[in-house]
């Protein structure tokens, strides 16, 4: 592993876990060579939490989601939930840990099913596992689902198709046929990022409501730290580059006070409408905009070659360990370990 016994993600101290990725790696072999997409990540969820995974396009996002969703064995490592590896389930424990952790894919158009009004895809899970007895139950219980994700009067919408829909609609629609079987964990893949920005908030409030009402935990995979801010804020963040998680905290820490300068370059780029706040953001451009290659990764720390604090013999030796630098907050960085985070103000409410 990684990240030591102090150092990796935990959880809040005296709070079991829901779900643990315990030093979960994937490796796909291509032509090229072998891909380590994910990389030995540790992570865990804790019950009615919102644990936001942040990084570009091709970092290992979706791939560390869909081994938490169990649609991909890990390589090396565990994938626990409710204490049991769900490797290692039984056919009826797998079940049950699949209708217990649902997926939310980024386009709900290519999710639904075209040929499928509203009702037979809200209706099917509910029929295939018994969660209620006959159709007219069935549909009853699909309409209370569309009125929680504000899809009202439900009757307008369930004899609907998915063409007939608007995005940020058919993304409702989604969102209510995960709930469909009483999730204890909601996975939302970039669930916001097709949608217009009037639209993608009044999801994410949606998403938040139903967080809050329901207790359900999210694993919440964004490229954007502005909307992690705006929907974990109560939650913690975990930075993910290149298969590996180089920094995680507290969302309010890691957002105001981040310690790596790939985190650090994550928030330069979102746009700042007061300009005293953009003055003090960032600590210098990046050495380059070229993401290394996933077959032929750099020497030492993967980021090394676009980092602004790159130091020749140390950043380019030995891969950095996941290490706490400050309560709560870990960072995995030669330079940053060796020197210190510093202190900084940490603000209990999100900016605008």
């Amino acid at each position: 592993m990684t990240a030591t016994e102090t150092s990796r993600p935990a959880t809040a101290e005296g709070r079991t876990p829901l779900m643990t990725l315990d030093g979960v790696s994937q490796v796909f072999n291509t032509k090229a060579g072998p891909i380590r997409a994910v990389d030995q990540v540790d992570l865990s969820i804790n019950p009615g939490e919102v644990l936001c995974l942040v990084g570009e396009s091709g970092s290992g996002k979706t791939t560390a989601a869909r081994m938490a969703a169990g649609l991909a064995r890990p390589t090396d490592g565990r994938v626990v939930f409710d204490g049991t590896d769900i490797w290692s389930m039984n056919r009826n424990g797998f079940r049950d840990f699949r209708r217990s952790v649902q997926y939310v894919h980024q386009d709900p158009y290519a999710s639904l099913n075209p040929t499928r009004t509203v009702q037979q895809t809200m209706t099917a899970p509910l029929l295939k596992h018994g969660v209620v007895k006959g159709a007219k139950a069935a549909a009853e219980r699909a309409a209370e689902l569309l009125a929680k994700v504000d899809m009202t009067p439900p009757e307008s919408f369930l004899s609907k198709y998915p063409h007939q829909l608007s995005g940020g609609q058919r993304q409702r629609i989604s969102v209510a046929r995960a709930l469909t079987l009483d999730p204890k964990i909601i996975i939302a893949d970039e669930s916001t990022s097709m949608l217009d920005v009037s639209i993608r908030i009044s999801v994410l409030a949606m998403l938040g409501r139903l967080r809050d009402d329901l207790g359900v935990g999210f694993l919440f995979i964004t490229h954007d730290l502005a909307i992690a801010k705006y929907f974990g804020w109560h939650g913690k963040t975990a930075v993910m580059y290149l298969g590996r998680i180089v920094e995680f905290g507290p969302t309010p820490q890691l957002i105001n006070s981040p310690t790596h300068p790939y985190t650090r370059a994550l928030i330069d780029a979102i746009p700042e409408p007061d300009p005293d706040l953009t003055k003090t953001k960032g600590t210098g451009s990046l050495r380059s905009l070229e993401i290394p290659n996933l077959a032929h990764l750099p020497a030492g720390c993967s980021f090394h070659p676009r980092c602004p604090q790159f130091e020749s013999g140390l950043c380019d030796g030995a891969v950095p360990e996941l290490v706490a630098v400050r309560p709560g907050q870990s960072t995995a960085c030669h330079v940053v370990a060796r020197d210190g985070a510093g202190d900084a103000e940490v603000r209990d409410e999100p900016v605008a």
